[in-house]
């Protein structure tokens, strides 16, 4: 069992599987750090209380317990959410369009005619040919 064990650890797919998700992760928490150090400070200048993380709207209070026991719902940390879920998108886009244009293989070029059409009765004859082999008619060589 231990062998089964280590033979499905070692498979390619899981260790690239593991490696995305790691990478993933740390990725996630750079762009976390950069929309809340970077980004949301600016958005926190268009907001009336210039706090963002604590802006909402409070739907219920629940007594004198503080504002830790309030309904809120905080639509300045929804925000930062979704700046983050952007963000990771388009640098994923980006990184996938530039992966696929550097390991997808040029096209092949065109393989060259090896046949050309007769000029007097236009059906198609091997390059080499001198003489057509429907009408007769002697071709001039091939270039």
């Amino acid at each position: 069992m231990l062998t089964e064990l280590k033979r499905f650890i070692l498979r390619g797919n899981v260790l690239d599987l593991a490696v995305g998700v790691i990478v993933g992760a740390a990725f996630g928490k750079v762009v976390s750090g950069v929309v809340d150090d970077l980004v949301m400070p600016v958005i926190s200048l268009l907001l009336p209380d210039g706090d963002w993380r604590v802006a909402g709207w409070t739907l219920a209070e629940r007594g004198p317990a503080g504002p830790e026991g309030d309904v809120v719902l905080r639509w300045g940390h929804l925000l930062s959410a979704v700046v983050d879920f952007l963000i990771i998108a388009v640098v994923l886009f980006f990184v996938v369009r530039a992966a696929n244009r550097l390991f997808t293989p040029p096209p092949a070029p065109p393989a060259p005619p090896s046949t050309r059409d007769c000029p007097a009765c236009l059906e198609p004859v091997p390059i080499a040919a001198t003489r057509c082999k429907h009408c007769t008619s002697t071709l001039e060589p091939a270039r």
